[in-house]
This record gives C-alpha cells, sequence and structure tokens, in this order.
C-alpha cells in the first residue's frame, strides 16, 4: 500500500537518510526502531510532506506522492501523529472529533444558507461518527470534558481518534506511548490492534522493544540514515547488525 523507493535526505551537507526502500502492505502492523538520531522521523517527515524528498519516490498504491504539500497526501489517506500531541484544548473531547470530520460544509457561508439541509446532515453524520470514534478510544466518559484538561496519555488517544475521523487507509504513529502512563498504553495498544481490523495499516517509530515485540508483525531498524534489517520482531533481537546498532551507540554514550 505504501512503496518508498530509495529515497534520501541531506541537511546542510548532512545525510539524514540514505536510499532508504520499503514497502508496507506485507504486514498489518511494522514498527520503525533504531538508536537516537538514525533518521526515522525525518523519514516519516518525507513520506507525510513534511520534509522535500531530495531523491527517490514515494507511493500511496499507484499514485506517487512524492514531495505533494501535507495536506493533500492527508486527503488521500495517509496520515499521522507527532511525538507531541496536536490536540485543540479549548474544546470537548467530542467537539475535537467532530472538527476533524473532513466535510464540514457548515464551514461555508454559501453552502449555510443556500443548503441549511445538508449542513444540518453533515453535522448528525458527524457527530454520530464521532460518537462511534469515543467509543473505539475508549474515552465516552470524557465526551464533555475540555481536551486541555485530558492526561497526556488520553491527549494521545485523542489525538488518534482525531486520526480516525478522516477515514485513513495508512497511520503513522511517532512514538505513540512515550510519556503515557501504564495503564493508557494498553488501553492504546488495543486501539492500534482494532485498526488492523478494518483493514488499516499502521506505520510506527516506537523506542520500547518489549511493546514492539508484542505488538508488531514485522520490523525495520534503521542506523546512521539507512535500513540495516527488515524482519520479524524476533529476528531483529538476535541480529548482529541491529545489536551492534544499539550496543554501540550505548558504549559511545557511556564515554562522553
Amino acid at each position: 500500500m505504501l512503496t518508498i523507493e530509495n529515497v534520501t535526505k541531506s541537511f546542510g551537507g548532512l545525510s539524514a537518510v540514505c536510499g532508504v526502500s520499503l514497502q508496507l502492505g506485507k504486514t498489518p502492523i511494522t514498527g520503525l526502531v533504531g538508536p537516537n538520531g538514525s533518521g526515522k522521523t525525518t523519514l516519516f517527515h518525507m513520506i507525510t510532506g513534511f520534509y522535500s524528498v531530495d531523491k527517490g519516490r514515494v507511493f500511496l498504491e499507484d499514485r506517487e506522492i512524492t514531495n505533494l504539500k501535507p495536506h493533500l497526501i492527508s486527503r488521500m489517506g495517509l496520515l499521522r501523529t507527532f511525538q507531541h500531541t496536536r490536540v485543540l484544548p479549548f474544546l470537548s473531547t467530542l467537539e475535537n472529533l467532530i472538527a476533524a470530520a473532513p466535510l464540514q460544509r457548515g464551514e461555508s457561508l454559501v453552502q449555510l444558507f443556500l443548503r441549511p439541509g445538508a449542513v444540518r446532515k453533515d453535522e448528525r453524520k458527524n457527530a454520530q461518527k464521532a460518537r462511534e470514534v469515543l467509543d473505539t478510544i475508549k474515552l465516552q466518559p470524557l465526551a464533555g470534558e475540555l481536551a486541555g484538561r485530558l492526561s497526556y496519555g488520553q491527549q494521545r488517544l485523542l489525538e488518534l481518534g482525531r486520526i480516525l475521523m478522516a477515514d485513513p487507509r495508512v497511520i503513522m504513529l511517532d512514538e505513540p506511548t512515550a510519556g503515557i502512563n501504564p495503564s493508557l498504553v494498553r488501553d492504546l495498544v488495543r486501539v492500534i490492534r482494532g485498526l488492523t481490523g478494518v483493514g488499516i495499516q499502521v506505520f510506527l517509530i516506537e523506542h520500547n522493544m518489549p511493546l514492539v515485540m508484542e505488538l508488531c508483525d514485522r520490523v525495520l531498524v534503521m542506523d546512521a540514515g539507512g535500513l540495516i534489517f527488515e524482519g520479524s520482531p524476533h529476528e531483529a533481537v538476535k541480529d548482529k547488525a541491529v545489536i551492534e546498532a544499539y550496543l554501540g551507540k550505548a558504549r559511545d554514550a557511556s564515554k562522553s
């Protein structure tokens, strides 16, 4: 579903990502791991249009999306989260979800005055879908709570819910469990697993290796801007290149 061909990105002459090629769609949940600075988030930024691709191409199914604007890529069904939550703090949990619905004809004055029936129909449809998503992300009891008052983990769940309002085909999650209370991590894991049941591909960056072992069907490992491993999580933890990438960085850090 998502194909990346030999993508490269440099900053000031320094290579951040070097000729990475990969294909999603073989398994429902793919993890991207690697030491800090290995190029994982830069790769995510290039795929989703937040960084330009210097060389190489990116495809979503049979459509090339290389260097398209992020909002255009989102409309095609590829959506992502970031390392820091992005919710609307002064709206309620339910209102955050409704605001994320792609069809908002009520925002147009022309539609509002000329097609009020269609606008009301959209509003009812969006509200119903938002309640269904609330059920999916397990935040029904907090529907009326201001998003700014939610815990960090609850905001993470809400952020994922906002993505679900757009009917994504591929979701990219950048460190989804970082800083979350362990009890909410379990909720997030259940939500992510549930996505695969409705045909959504999940591609995630995660440093929690036990979680990667549990959640991911396939793992990609990056180091120094390149892809050094592709396979199952259990194969990854036994691979010599992967072990050296992690242990080598740990040794360097201990000397500094």
